[in-house]
Order: structure tokens, then C-alpha cells, then sequence
């Protein structure tokens, strides 16, 4: 009898990869998924795989009417008893990725707290006791210096909701008697594809690049084509910047699903060299045409000594501006041990480059860039999603 991977998120960033890699390699999948609109769960799961692996070796996946953040899932009675029979392990992938909200029965809390243990219990009512668990190496919170993959609670504090929660999550799955073989995944701040540029989400380092994007639309450019920018940055400019592509994260972590060996670890998702603050804004003005920057150092200027511009600026980033200071060193030596074959991509400036293109291209979001995606996946005809086996 086929044994099926259950996954969840499948719709996220991170989940439309994963959804790729592990199809691609012929796993089969049952898939946690919310209607939307007038589309079902089966029509959603649908257009994911059209769009993402339309030639795939495995089957169409199993789609699973349900929601994390629901008693049981949401699941039906049916549907639960399938997963019983046919699911091994439990992947779990959904997460909310809003950074502010003190009421715990909504975002980040609800999705990211509440959500894994609905899952735990799902693990502890059907005898599912190998799970795969999606953290982020933010749980290590304000913590500077070095952080290794076995570190959780060092008594840190925590930039906003988001780390926390996601800090009480990893400490929920790890006490979990009911989970025999635990694997924990903990990505730094993903970006869009090394490749195409492509992202689902527009948070992190985009809004810096939406930033001056909108300047080159705002402000005169000189008799040399470019654009003065004249922000003080409270930066050196040596900042390392942990920051890693989707693609190549959804690849290392399909590798390690789909060798058990590696199973039983936490992976830090991390770049061995982070990309540097001065790096990223060399990048912005080549690409964007603008000069004015400079690095001025951490915290000498107020906001009162602000221009308006600069005011502008910093009220934009004011949600990851947290993360401005120096960023702890992420030790990765499960990761390089296990996938030594599938090093960290170049953070180059022809790489950024390429998430600026997109990003401009796509509209920060409204398109047309999807579609683009959408067209040169080779979608041709309409899979039929696949029976249960009963």
C-alpha cells in the first residue's frame, strides 16, 4: 500500500517549492488545503501542480479539505481515517508570517502556536510519530555571537510575535513524547529564487528595494540619468545579512526528507558568508541609478534630525528595522553534512539584480510576473486529482 507524506502550507512560498522538489522525486503526497473563493481544495491543489510540476513522476497528491488553525484540523471523519491508514509522516510547513499580534487567538499566534499543536494532536490521535517541522533560525531572537543547530531556549529575548511564538512552537514539538524521529528545518529570511528571481511574498528585503523603487518614480533625475538619494543609513555597512533563496532551500530540505538517515536533526537554512549591508545597497544604486546613501554608523542621529526623506524612509522599513544591527552567526554543520552537494548560491549582484527585475516586473505583488511563471511551467492539460485508496 502507498504511503503518503502529509504536508501542510503547500500554498506558501515555501510549500509551492517543496511541492516541486518532493513531486519531482516521486513522492506521494497528501496536502492540507483551504478552499478559496470559488475554488475547492482539489481545484487549488490543481492549479499548484499545473504550475509547478506538471510533469511530475509522482501522482496527483491527495488534497485534504482542512485548516491548521481548526480543532482536528477541520478535517472530515473520512478524511482522518485516511490519513490513519495511509500517512507515514506529518511535514509540517504552514506558518503565518505577520510579525505583530499580542491577542493569541489570532496571527502569529493562532497559525503558528495554535496550528502546531492542532497538528500534534492530529499526530497523537492517528499514531503519527515521525514529524518534519518548518522552525526559522529566528528563534534564536535578539541573540548575538554564535548559534548553533541544538540551541532553542537561552533564556533570549524576542523582536516581536513572530519570533516568540515561533520560539514556543519549537519548544511544543521537541516536548512532544507522542514524536519518535523529530526533524526541525530552521530557514533564515528567505528571498526569491537564485535563478528566475521568483517570489510568492514581498517581505524582509523587499520593502528596502520597493523603497527606492518608488523614489526612481518620484524624484527628478540629474543630466546623467540618475537620481539623488541623499538618506543616512544607520549602518556601517559591514552588517551581514542572513538571507537565503527559496529554491534553495525547498532543495535541501526535500534532501533531507527523502534520505531518512538525515532525519532526527535541526538544519539551520543559513549562508555560510552572509551578504554584507554594503553589498545590498551597491546592488540598489547599479541597478536603480541612484547615489546619496552613505553609512553613517549605529545610532547617531535621531529621528528629529531626520530629513523628511529620510523619515519617509525609515516609517517604510520600520518592520524590519529591528533586524538592522549586527545578525548572530548561524552555525549549519548538520546542513553541509548533509548536503554537501547543494552549496549555498552566490549573493552577488547580478543575483539581486535578478529579485529586483522580478519584483518590478511583478509589481511588488499584482502581477503580471505570475502569470509569466504560470506560462513558461508548460501547464497544458488538467489533472485529475487522485482517488483516495480505500
Amino acid at each position: 500500500m502507498t504511503q503518503y507524506l502529509f504536508l501542510t502550507g503547500v500554498t506558501g512560498q515555501v510549500g509551492q517549492y517543496l511541492l516541486r522538489e518532493l513531486l519531482q522525486a516521486g513522492r506521494s503526497l497528501a496536502v492540507l488545503i483551504r478552499p478559496k473563493g470559488d475554488l475547492s481544495a482539489a481545484d487549488r491543489l490543481n492549479e499548484l501542480v499545473q504550475r509547478w510540476a506538471p510533469d511530475s513522476a509522482a501522482p496527483m497528491p491527495v488534497p485534504l479539505e482542512g485548516d491548521i488553525t481548526l480543532t482536528g484540523l477541520g478535517l472530515s471523519n473520512r478524511d482522518r481515517s485516511w490519513i490513519g491508514e495511509h500517512c507515514r509522516d506529518v511535514m509540517h510547513n504552514a506558518a503565518s508570517l505577520t510579525f505583530y499580534g499580542g491577542d493569541r487567538d489570532k496571527d502569529p499566534w493562532l497559525s503558528n502556536f495554535t496550528g502546531t499543536s492542532n497538528v500534534l494532536d492530529l499526530c497523537h490521535e492517528l499514531h503519527l510519530r515521525d514529524l518534519h517541522y518548518v522552525s526559522t533560525a529566528y528563534v534564536c531572537g535578539t541573540r548575538t555571537g554564535q548559534v548553533y543547530e541544538d540551541d532553542l531556549d537561552c533564556a533570549q529575548d524576542f523582536r516581536n510575535d513572530y519570533e516568540e511564538c515561533k520560539f514556543e512552537a519549537e519548544e511544543l514539538v521537541r516536548s512532544a513524547d507522542i514524536i519518535d524521529n523529530l526533524t526541525v528545518y530552521r530557514p533564515a529570511m528567505i528571498i526569491g529564487d537564485s535563478k528566475t528571481g521568483y517570489t510568492a511574498t514581498y517581505h524582509g528585503l523587499y520593502p528596502y528595494l520597493q523603497f527606492a523603487d518608488l523614489m526612481m518614480r518620484f524624484l527628478p533625475r540629474d543630466e546623467d540619468g540618475q537620481v539623488h538619494l541623499p538618506i543616512r543609513l544607520n549602518l556601517s555597512g559591514d552588517e551581514g545579512r542572513n538571507l537565503v533563496p527559496i529554491d534553495w532551500v525547498a532543495r535541501v530540505m526535500a534532501h533531507v526528507y527523502l534520505h531518512p538517515d538525515h532525519h532526527g536533526k535541526t538544519y539551520h537554512l543559513t549562508p555560510l558568508e552572509p551578504v554584507t549591508a554594503r553589498i545590498i545597497e551597491r546592488a540598489m544604486s547599479t541597478k536603480f541609478s541612484y547615489y546619496g546613501p552613505t553609512f553613517e554608523g549605529h545610532d547617531v542621529f535621531t529621528r528629529s534630525q531626520m530629513t523628511d526623506l529620510e523619515q519617509q524612509f525609515y516609517e517604510y522599513v520600520s518592520t524590519y528595522q529591528p533586524y538592522w544591527n549586527e545578525e548572530p552567526v548561524f552555525d549549519s554543520t548538520n546542513t553541509r553534512k548533509a548536503a554537501p552537494h547543494l552549496p549555498y548560491p552566490t549573493m552577488d549582484e547580478a543575483y539581486l539584480h535578478r529579485l529586483i527585475d522580478y519584483a518590478v516586473e511583478d509589481r511588488w505583488g499584482k502581477g503580471p510576473a505570475k502569470n509569466k511563471v504560470e506560462r513558461e511551467a508548460g501547464a497544458s492539460e488538467r489533472i485529475t486529482p487522485c482517488a483516495r485508496q480505500v
